[in-house]
C-alpha cells in the first residue's frame, strides 16, 4: 500500500525541494511512500487522501492547528526536525516519516 506524505512550508518551495530528495531516498529503500510538496495556504486542500502531514520546523507556530486538522481528518503529523529540513536530507526525512507512520505523532 502507498503510504502518502504531504510536506508543508511557507510558499511550498523549500518543501518541494525536501519532497524530492525524500522521494529519491524512499526509492532507494524500496519504500511505496508518494511525497508532495504544498504551501501553508493549501494545508486544509484535500488533505483526506493522505497518511501523513509534516510540517516544515518554521511553521511550528502551526502545530496547535495542524494537530486539530490531523485528529479531526485520522491523518498523523508531525513537525519537522530542523537538522533534516535544513540539511535538505531525504533520508533523514524517510526515517522521521517511518517513525510517526509507525508508532504515532511526537
Amino acid at each position: 500500500m502507498t503510504e502518502k506524505i504531504l510536506l508543508v512550508c511557507g510558499a511550498g518551495a523549500s518543501s518541494g525541494f525536501m519532497a524530492a530528495a525524500a522521494r529519491k531516498a524512499a526509492k532507494k529503500k524500496g519504500l511505496d511512500y508518494e511525497l508532495k510538496a504544498r504551501s501553508e495556504s493549501e494545508l486544509s486542500e484535500n488533505l483526506s487522501e493522505y497518511d501523513l502531514l509534516l510540517i516544515a520546523p518554521h511553521l511550528k507556530y502551526m502545530l496547535d492547528e495542524v494537530k486539530e486538522i490531523g485528529d479531526a481528518e485520522g491523518i498523523k503529523y508531525g513537525l519537522i526536525p530542523q537538522r533534516v529540513y535544513g540539511a535538505l536530507d531525504g533520508n533523514g526525512l524517510i526515517e522521521f516519516a517511518q517513525k510517526i507512520l509507525e508508532e504515532g505523532a511526537d
